[in-house]
């Protein structure tokens, strides 16, 4: 190899070398500024979320969280298995809200809004209107991963800490229970009911 070639090789093999070094920066930049969206968005998110693993199939989940009455209260009025249906839950005059299921995508995704709302026991009574409840179901590690989240349930919410304590309860409680044993810890099926809120929101007691 000639002078004039060893020059030319020598400036290849630098040339490579830069090219690797700023293009491993470039990725590690990229892959750095990623992480970090991920950190803020996760930061941001504030939404109430619990997740668990079971040995039953998506199908076997599926059906216990439309199952309501088995798990969240026997004082359900309306529908809890169907696209598109509403269904009220109440707990004496306490708690009352209307939902409609929005999505409903068997062995995979239940979702429902929040159409109205009543709490006894906050200064904004409608606190939960608008909001989201979503049930996400899929396979991990050989289990069946259940993440529920309740969308627009966030900490500045007066009602935040008995709502989590609530739902943990049920989530984690009553329905893995439902569908790993399949006997869930319900509300039992009581009267006591806002006569006024029932016949404004359209559903009448059994």
């Amino acid at each position: 190899m000639n002078m004039q070639s060893k020059r030319f090789h020598i400036i290849g093999v630098i040339m490579a070398m830069l090219a690797a070094c700023f293009g491993a920066n470039a990725q590690q930049a990229v892959s750095t500024e990623n992480s970090v969206d991920v950190k803020f968005r996760k930061a941001l998110d504030q939404n109430f979320r619990t997740t668990f693993l079971v040995d039953q199939s998506r199908e076997q989940v599926f059906n216990a969280i439309n199952n309501v009455r088995g798990w969240w209260s026997e004082s359900i009025e309306g529908a809890t298995n169907q696209p598109n249906a509403e269904f009220l839950y109440h707990y004496k005059d306490v708690h009352i809200c209307k939902l409609k299921i929005v999505t409903f995508i068997p062995g995979k995704k239940v979702v429902w809004l929040v159409l109205d709302n009543y709490f006894n026991f906050t200064q904004d009574k409608t606190e939960w209107k608008g909001t989201k409840i979503i049930f996400d179901i899929s396979r991990k590690g050989g289990k069946t991963q259940l993440q529920f989240t309740h969308e627009g349930l966030v900490p500045q919410y007066e009602c935040y800490k008995v709502c989590h304590d609530a739902w943990t309860s049920y989530i984690q409680g009553s329905l893995k229970d439902l569908i790993t044993t399949g006997k869930g810890k319900p509300n039992k099926k009581e009267g006591g009911l806002n006569a006024e809120l029932i016949k404004k929101w359209g559903l009448q007691p059994k």
